[in-house]
C-alpha cells in the first residue's frame, strides 16, 4: 500500500531511540486545500496502517507510543468524531485555527 511505503521511506534512517521526537501527520492527498475530509473510519484505518508499519519497523511499543495526527480539514464539526478514533492521536489544524470559536471547540474535543 502507498501509505505504508511512504511511511517506510519517511522513517528511513531514523533510529528507534529518536522516534520519541517524531510526530506523524497524515492528510489524504485529495483533501489538501479542498476542504474535504476523510470519514472518521477512513482516517482511523489509514492512521492504523501507519501504526502497523511502525510496529513492523520498530516494534509494538514504538507504534503505541508514537503520535499520529490527522490533518485533512479537521474542524469544530468533525473533531470529536475524528479524535475518538483509536489510531488518531491528534489533529494538524489548518484553516479552523484562524477562527477562535472553532479552534476552541477543537481543543475542547481533544480534551474530552
Amino acid at each position: 500500500e502507498i501509505v505504508s511505503m511512504q511511511t517506510k521511506l519517511d522513517l528511513a534512517g531514523i533510529p528507534a531511540e529518536d522516534l520519541k521526537n517524531v510526530i506523524i501527520a497524515y492528510e489524504p492527498v485529495w483533501a489538501i486545500g479542498t476542504g474535504l475530509t476523510a470519514t472518521p473510519e477512513q482516517a482511523d484505518e489509514t492512521c492504523g496502517v501507519i501504526r502497523k508499519t511502525i510496529a513492523a519497523l520498530y516494534g509494538d511499543k514504538a507504534a503505541e507510543e508514537i503520535t499520529i495526527q490527522y490533518g485533512g480539514s479537521m474542524n469544530d464539526k468533525n473533531a470529536a468524531e475524528l479524535l475518538a478514533k483509536t489510531n488518531v492521536d491528534g489533529g494538524l489544524i489548518g484553516g479552523a485555527s484562524l477562527k477562535t470559536d472553532a479552534f476552541t471547540a477543537i481543543v475542547d474535543a481533544a480534551n474530552a
